[in-house]
């Protein structure tokens, strides 16, 4: 029997299903996420932070509950914030939690796993995305912010606390004069059309990708993979380096690798959002190259080492 039978009718099938399934969260994602760039002022956002490092990195980890926004367009926002005196900490925590620790992605996880522990796979994802972007903002902070950003990528690279008085960056708000409403929700249409074109063709590639594996690869093949913790971890984490998926959509995606026990494909739906091959390049727009590379190291090891260790207590907990 071959390893490999592909048949287009259960393909396309399979990619259907994912497609239909998908875009509409990647279209709520970009529209929320460009009217966010276009009509939230810098302030509003640092204005809702505690002046205490520790308690503002913390409570950067929540701010993807007020505003959602995904991957694709987190790092000019962060940049934005940093530049009006955010913290680097907290720009840190806020850049790889936003993409998980948000509603839409809260709901779109939930309706990925319906008819597989929809709320527990929720919850799970939200937990274990916020502890590893609050623990990489907590290192970050004990770092100097001019050996981490990029030179020239920011005004003032400065350990300074978050600057409240300082009037809003002019987004695209303004130009040097006020810009009308209409501006401005052209401007979020037109950043809300590039996120949704640039997103939806990594979705469709994942799609196409998870409707081959899991029609025409013989599951029987992959499955002592499956049943070893650590493998099956760090496996799906290259898988969701390498696909490139939108925190929007990707849970459709794991949803489908059925042979994967729970914490391998959450790592696929944390470790995704926060480092992948796309995200290398757009860190590297605000941040040091030798940074970024720590960065996605350090986040590959602590979220497989998490993942791997809540299989085996997971596995341990089934055997007694």
């Amino acid at each position: 029997m071959s390893w490999f039978t592909f048949t287009w009718p259960n393909f396309l099938y399979s990619f259907l299903a994912l497609a239909f399934e998908g875009l509409p969260f990647v279209l709520v994602g970009s529209l929320i996420s460009g009217a966010i760039a276009a009509f939230v002022p810098s302030r509003m956002i640092t204005g809702i932070l505690p002046k205490n490092g520790s308690l503002a990195t913390l409570a950067s980890g929540l701010l993807g509950l007020c505003f959602p926004v995904c991957e694709c367009g987190i790092v000019p926002i962060v940049r934005r914030l940093i530049d009006k005196g955010l913290p680097v900490s907290c720009g840190v925590t806020f850049m790889l939690a936003s993409p998980i620790v948000n509603p839409i992605v809260a709901f779109s996880t939930f309706a990925a796993f319906r008819g597989q522990a929809p709320w527990l796979n929720m919850a799970v994802r939200l937990v274990l995305g916020y502890v590893v972007a609050v623990s990489a903002g907590l290192i970050v902070r004990r770092l100097d912010p001019a050996a981490i950003l990029r030179t020239g990528a920011v005004k003032t690279p400065t350990r300074k606390r978050l600057a409240f008085s300082v009037s809003p960056l002019p987004d695209a708000t303004s130009m040097g004069i006020e810009a009308s409403f209409l501006q401005n929700l052209i401007a979020a249409v037109r950043m809300a059309c590039d996120d949704f074109i640039d997103t939806a063709i990594y979705f469709m590639v994942g799609a196409a990708v998870a409707a081959t594996f899991n029609t025409a690869v013989d599951q029987q093949i992959i499955l002592p993979l499956s049943l070893q913790p650590t493998l099956s971890t760090f496996s799906m984490m290259v898988m969701a380096s390498i696909l490139t998926l939108c925190s929007t959509s990707d849970a459709f995606i794991a949803a489908t690798f059925v042979s994967f026990p729970i914490f391998a494909r959450m790592a696929f739906m944390v470790f995704g959002p926060m480092f992948d091959l796309k995200l290398f390049f757009l860190y590297s727009v605000l941040f040091k190259k030798r940074f970024v590379v720590g960065l996605g190291i350090g986040l590959f090891l602590f979220i497989g080492i998490i993942c791997s260790r809540l299989l085996l207590y997971l596995y341990a907990f089934q055997g007694l």
